[in-house]
């Protein structure tokens, strides 16, 4: 297969692991999971978005740290389930406003309570799930029209492979202004800017 060839067939694959719509409305609020072991937690949707706003008390917590797990918020994870239910608070008693539906997409924590997070994605949507649902594997998003992988982290690099939007990769590495990423096992080096799900002043080692 001639070099041409092979990275359009590369291109091809990465294309084609193209996610499809992260998050879904929940239209009657039924579970599209099966839920487990969660505690009988009681909040209002006032105290819920109170919290997810960062204006509710939080007592003894250092600024920016979670009040549970004293991370940073806000934070990304990724979703371990194939699907997972983001409540409009944080208890089953809360109805399902969105259903994510891509196992490994990137989230982003802002807020916690409990045995729950608030996440949302990269287009803002999302709710409080339960922390068995999230996982603290870094993962990523194509968030541009496509984005070339290349051997190195410099404009000038040969390009091994180019991801087209909508793609979700393993995060391996971030510099200053670049990313080594493994899309379908093809590894390379892209852009920070055409990623969601780093800090543009995030550094990964």
């Amino acid at each position: 297969m001639r070099a041409g060839q092979g990275f359009l067939a590369m291109t091809a694959v990465l294309a084609a692991l193209m996610a499809p719509a992260g998050a879904v409305w929940a239209q009657d609020g039924s579970a599209a999971l099966q839920e487990a072991g969660l505690e009988p937690e009681t909040i209002t949707d006032a105290e819920a978005e109170a919290l997810a706003a960062g204006t509710a008390p939080q007592q003894g917590t250092p600024e920016g740290r979670g009040p549970v797990t004293n991370l940073p918020l806000p934070r990304f994870v990724s979703l371990k389930a194939s699907e997972g239910n983001a409540r409009r608070g944080p208890s089953l008693s809360h109805r399902i406003d969105w259903v994510f539906r891509h196992r490994d997409m990137p989230l982003k924590v802002t807020a916690e309570f409990g045995h729950w997070r608030r996440v949302e994605d990269r287009d803002g949507a999302g709710g409080w799930v339960h922390y068995s649902l999230i996982s603290g594997v870094r993962t990523v998003v194509i968030n541009a029209e496509s984005a070339d992988l290349r051997a190195r982290d410099s404009a000038g690099a040969p390009v091994l492979a180019r991801a087209m939007a909508g793609v979700i990769a393993r995060l391996e590495q971030c510099g200053p202004d670049w990313c080594k990423i493994n899309a379908g096992g093809q590894r390379g080096w892209v852009e920070k800017s055409a990623l969601w799900g780093v800090d543009p002043n995030e550094l990964v080692e």
